[in-house]
């Protein structure tokens, strides 16, 4: 049963909105003003344009509306403006403005013949331009005409003398103009290049008072905000991804493909269908042949292939062809090809075709394409086109052979798909007919697709291929590969942190090959046992497969997998990857790697060098690490494979903990442009820095990482958001929820605690500590003995966590700072503020994380003023306040000034500078209306958004201002100065 539709909301349109808005706001200032608004149909045109009007209509404006409609040929004269005049007629407020222009009657009754004459015309002209004048001196006044590409000659002609010799002309003597504005949209691709509004259009723009607006499509992310805006319940990920794909930025195209989500997949609904046939047929026989074959070729086609596969004198292709481009069809794309303006009209010209006709042309490009040069290039293509045309021996063959080059270009997401088909074609193929050749089988094509897979970052579906290849493995399979079969899929599980399937697979591959004689096989199923034993906590024979698969490959002089054993011993031996000489073992596996062309264990080894540093407390020293990671995997075409992905995640991390939180969010933004879906977590640290400067729609951006299959990176990136912004909010209950549910989530088979515990539990701390504070001032003891109970629950999981430490190893710089702020949070909820425990916390901070250091220099100026120490109080405030200032973290900061000024440690400007607002400006307006008593519903009224818009920003306000109430927000922007009782008497 489908979901019900919402009503469209006006999404990704900011700019544009506040750009007519500035229009209306001179002209209401008595500045007359015109914008021709552009855009494609379906773009957004009309949406932008209530929107407007809804906001003149608010302010005390006229809005009058005209609309242009398609008569063919044979248009009624004057159009628009009659359906104006009819509305201003049947409005007693205007009568006198009516009865003061007699010439505009006669196109509001039978009278339009006398307008026909050029005396008559002008009078006509006069009259309204006279008509609208008066109009705006009653109220200022918004007139607008939409769709233009339909008016007619007599319409356009108005609007030309309207705009160049009328209304938005200055008076003489410089006196002001009319409080007026025009706002006329049309459709920018129905305007061909003899259209008649195109010279009327090139006039208008010269003019001063004229400004052209283009309405561009949607953004990807702002689509898909709306397709989930459209429905009242969720919509799946992957049906958002498919309309965000077909719809292209119009937001008419996804509307109608997310009321359609039910039909078949792939399709385009019937009622979108005619609106995307309309303009194809209107087109010349010839010309919707030409664009009937193009549409088999796809979204793109190179004129000459077009040429071959149409078969016409190229007098007739091109005419044809300029007949599609000059409709709008087709746009010249680079060289000598051309593209459809929009993939739903390519979709919806192809469904058109007849089925034989389909599948001839399909042939047809095929032998074209094979017949041509650069054969592995164009092998994708005629995969698709033998498919189509049901010749599936030669589709295996080329969706073999476009794999192979896939992975010669590195691109494996690709080289997936090609193998999906490949091995769905295989059991339609007569066995005589498949390729032959070492490595072409059903089993080793669905082990190569599940890495393939993997590498693309799908880790759930390499999963699913590789058992599918030990499904297919039978008794006469060779040994070999079946060991490889499963030591792939304990890879693969550890992906998905199944870890306990994983030893076990990887036992049994290397209980099925002999270590005598010694094989490669051998040493990469010991080398893959290696890793999983180490996950479920099996060092002892993790380190004993280790060094006895090390002896075989130096025997073997296997020099890619000597290098993955070495990193694997690194991080087992002698304190792992935080010592030196772990590091050493690691730079020297990286140079093996690198020698051996193996992409993969290089990457491993610069990640395990890059995460040894950082560990280690040196950040700095692992950012180069992690830029040569990085770069070896975009030269690999590896960016989507799981390490890369950690790297990204760690790469930002460090900027983020390094304070250098601008460059964290412009690289996030730029990682989110290619990353697939699985490589969400890898935002994390830009995730950390919104909510740190007091951004908590954070929170929903990581709740959503927790959708589809679990993921222990996306769940930690989740826990730590969440529970921090339970902190923010003053919800001690919500962050000791995050706490349990991320440590219940992330605990492994052995029952082994993350040791990001210890960071949870120190955010969880602050809320708690703050609540039992609160309540011990009140004498509420029952209450107080709550929360310190839970404080106590709390530091023990994070004392317990540290002390397991990572197999048995000490806690490094970040894990034992963060266990000292626990200890000093919970010190704080059971007896107080306590100078020395925070002053540990302040010092191991000092390792290089500059936020969670202010954070602390807070806490530490708050106990050192308890202990009236103030001179030592000021200097960690006022150094707490600089960072909290450099970063932007204005809640923070917020709550420092509050900290300085209760303790009368000197004036926070002083302190820092001149302290700008926290608070954005619409933020400002928002708080102006809270101090007046207004409900989130009436803010949004008055400001012209959403309730649940208004509630998101009341939110932001309270996180910023460190306030737990809409009251108490109020009370600190008083004592703040952000607003003043001068700002909120009116209301």
């Amino acid at each position: 049963m489908s979901q019900s539709v919402a009503a469209a909301p006006l999404i990704g349109r900011d700019e544009e909105v506040s750009r007519l808005a500035g229009v209306l706001e001179r002209a209401r200032a008595g500045t007359a003003g015109a914008v021709l608004i552009a855009g494609d149909a379906g773009v957004g045109k009309t949406r932008v344009l209530d929107e407007v009007a809804g906001r003149a209509a608010d302010a005390g404006m006229t809005v009058l509306t005209g609309h242009c409609v398609d008569l063919g040929d044979v248009g009624l004269p004057y159009l628009p403006f009659t359906e104006i005049l009819g509305a201003l007629a049947g409005d007693d407020r205007f009568a006198a403005a009516l009865a003061a222009h007699p010439a505009v009657d006669r196109l509001l009754g039978a009278g339009t013949d006398a307008a026909r004459d050029a005396g008559g015309r002008l009078r006509l002209f006069e009259g309204i331009a006279g008509l609208l004048a008066d109009l705006s001196d009653i109220a200022p006044l918004l007139l607008v005409l939409e769709d233009l590409h339909w008016a007619d000659q007599s319409s356009r002609d108005l609007l030309r003398f309207l705009l160049s010799r009328g209304i938005l002309q200055r008076p003489a003597g410089g006196a002001p103009t009319h409080r007026l504005a025009v706002f006329a949209s049309y459709r920018a691709d129905d305007l061909h290049r003899r259209h008649p509004l195109r010279p009327l259009l090139a006039e208008l723009v010269r003019l001063p008072a004229v400004e052209r607006l283009e309405l561009r499509p949607m953004g990807d992310a702002e689509v898909a905000r709306l397709v989930r805006a459209l429905r009242t319940g969720p919509v799946p990920d992957g049906t958002v991804r498919r309309i965000v794909e077909r719809a292209e930025g119009n937001a008419f195209y996804a509307e109608e493909l997310l009321a359609a989500t039910d039909m078949e997949a792939g399709g385009v609904p019937s009622g979108l269908t005619d609106v995307l046939l309309i303009r194809f047929e209107q087109l010349s026989d010839t010309a919707q042949q030409v664009l009937r074959t193009a549409a088999v070729a796809g979204r793109r086609v190179e004129y000459d292939l077009l040429r071959d596969a149409v078969q016409l004198p190229e007098d007739e292709l091109e005419s044809a062809l300029r007949e599609a481009v000059e409709r709008q069809l087709l746009v010249p794309w680079h060289g000598d090809t051309y593209s459809f303006r929009h993939a739903l009209a390519r979709e919806a010209v192809y469904a058109d075709l007849l089925p034989g006709e389909r599948s001839r042309l399909h042939g047809s490009f095929a032998r074209l394409l094979a017949g041509r040069g650069h054969p592995a290039e164009s092998a994708a293509e005629r995969a698709h086109h033998y498919r189509e045309s049901h010749d599936l021996a030669e589709a295996l063959a080329a969706s073999l052979e476009a794999a192979d080059h896939a992975q010669r270009v590195g691109a494996p997401a690709e080289e997936l798909r090609h193998l999906e088909t490949a091995l769905d074609l295989w059991r339609s193929v007569d066995p005589a007919a498949r390729p032959a050749g070492e490595g072409i089988d059903s089993v080793t094509l669905t082990l190569r697709a599940s890495a393939a897979a993997a590498h693309a970052g799908d880790a759930h579906r390499a999963v699913s291929l590789t058992r599918s290849a030990l499904a297919g493995i039978g008794q006469d399979t060779d040994s070999e590969l079946a060991a490889r079969v499963r030591y792939t899929l304990a890879g693969n599980l550890m992906g998905v942190d199944s870890l306990t399937a994983a030893f076990a697979y990887s036992s049994e591959a290397l209980a099925m090959i002999p270590a005598e004689p010694p094989s490669r096989t051998w040493v990469w199923a010991a080398a893959t046992h290696v890793l999983t034993a180490r996950q479920v906590g099996e060092d002892e024979i993790a380190l004993r497969v280790a060094r006895q698969a090390l002896r075989i490959a130096e025997e073997l002089q296997l020099v890619d997998a000597r290098a993955d054993l070495l990193i694997s011993l690194a991080t087992l031996e002698r304190g792992g990857r935080r010592t030196k000489e772990g590091r050493e073992r690691l730079a020297q596996a990286r140079e093996l790697a690198r020698q051996a062309g193996h992409a993969n264990v290089e990457m491993r080894a610069l990640f395990h060098l890059a995460i040894g540093n950082f560990e280690s407390g040196h950040l700095e020293e692992s950012l180069p690490w992690l830029t040569e990671g990085l770069d070896r995997a975009r030269r690999a075409g590896l960016l989507s494979s799981p390490y890369p992905l950690e790297m990204r995640y760690l790469q930002l991390l460090v900027l983020y903990t390094l304070g250098r939180w601008d460059e964290c969010e412009k690289a996030a933004t730029s990682d989110a442009k290619v990353l697939p879906r699985a490589g969400g977590f890898t935002m994390g640290p830009a995730l950390y820095v919104a909510l740190a400067r007091g951004d908590l729609r954070a929170a929903d951006r990581a709740r959503a990482l927790l959708e589809g299959p679990f993921d222990w990176m996306a769940a930690m990136v989740a826990g730590i958001v969440l529970t921090d912004a339970g902190g923010l909010r003053n919800d001690p209950e919500a962050a000791v929820e995050a706490v349990r549910a991320t440590v219940a989530a992330l605990t492994d088979d052995s029952g082994r605690r993350p040791d990001l515990a210890v960071r949870l539990a120190a955010l969880a701390l602050a809320p708690v500590a703050d609540r039992a504070a609160a309540l011990r001032l009140t004498g509420d003891e029952a209450g107080v003995r709550r929360w310190t109970e839970t404080a106590t629950e709390l530091v023990g999981l994070a004392q317990a966590v540290a002390e397991e430490g990572d197999g048995h190893r000490p806690q490094g710089p970040e894990g034992m700072a963060w266990l000292a702020r626990a200890e000093a949070e919970w010190t704080r909820a059971t007896t107080g503020p306590d100078a020395a425990a925070w002053e540990k916390a302040v010092t191991a901070f000092g390792y290089g994380d500059v936020y969670e250091r202010a954070r602390c220099q807070f806490r530490f100026a708050e106990a050192l003023l308890a202990a009236d120490r103030r001179e030592e109080a000021a200097a960690q405030a006022r150094a707490a306040r600089e960072t909290a200032a450099r970063l932007g973290a204005a809640p923070l900061l917020a709550r420092l000034d509050i900290l300085v000024r209760r303790g009368r440690l000197g004036d926070p400007a002083a302190a820092g500078g001149e302290r700008p607002s926290p608070l954005t400006a619409r933020e400002q307006d928002v708080l102006r209306l809270l101090a007046l008593g207004r409900s989130n519903r009436q803010i949004g009224e008055e400001l012209f958004i959403t309730g649940k818009t208004a509630s998101v920003h009341v939110s932001n306000i309270l996180a910023k201002l460190g306030a737990a109430s809409r009251t108490e927000a109020v009370a600190i922007a008083y004592r703040q100065g952000l607003i003043t009782p001068e700002a909120t008497a009116s209301g």
